[in-house]
């Protein structure tokens, strides 16, 4: 997906430039974090005292993932986060103590998920690759 850089630009994906649409694009654009839940959108929002309910929080998201704008993911927490869609495919990493989402991408396993969809007689459309385990920084306080 290309970065969404104006309000024209919302409008030709169907979408008026709203100010709550435009805000959290915006939130989704400068956030440190790239995976954010609906919860963290609409903190941001509040720290920057900017007056959007959570509801629109949501109906946004939504709208944005329907639009392509945003990907959304769900592990086991169970809480789904959303990111910026820019098009690349990615894996993600998920710290089972603190939450935390690290991407990368492997083509090695890229080729083997190809490989054990075609041996097994399937047209591979689409794959979503979760490991689960400890980030450094839980492990560094745990072994405290």
């Amino acid at each position: 997906m290309n970065e969404l850089h104006d309000p024209s630009e919302l409008k030709s994906m169907g979408l008026k430039a709203t100010f709550p649409r435009l805000k959290i694009l915006d939130i989704f654009r400068k956030a440190e974090i790239r995976h954010l839940s609906a919860e963290d959108v609409y903190r941001l929002l509040i720290s920057e005292n900017v007056d959007i309910g959570l509801a629109t929080v949501y109906r946004v998201l939504t709208q944005f993932e329907q639009a392509g704008i945003l990907s959304r993911s769900q592990f086991d927490n169970g809480k789904a986060v959303y990111e910026l869609d820019d098009g690349d495919h990615h894996d993600h990493l998920v710290c089972s103590v603190c939450g935390k989402v690290v991407e990368f991408s492997d083509p090695e396993i890229e080729r083997r998920q190809s490989k054990v969809a075609k041996d097994n007689n399937f047209l591979l459309e689409s794959h979503a690759m979760v490991l689960y385990g400890i980030c450094e920084d839980c492990e560094t306080r745990h072994r405290r």
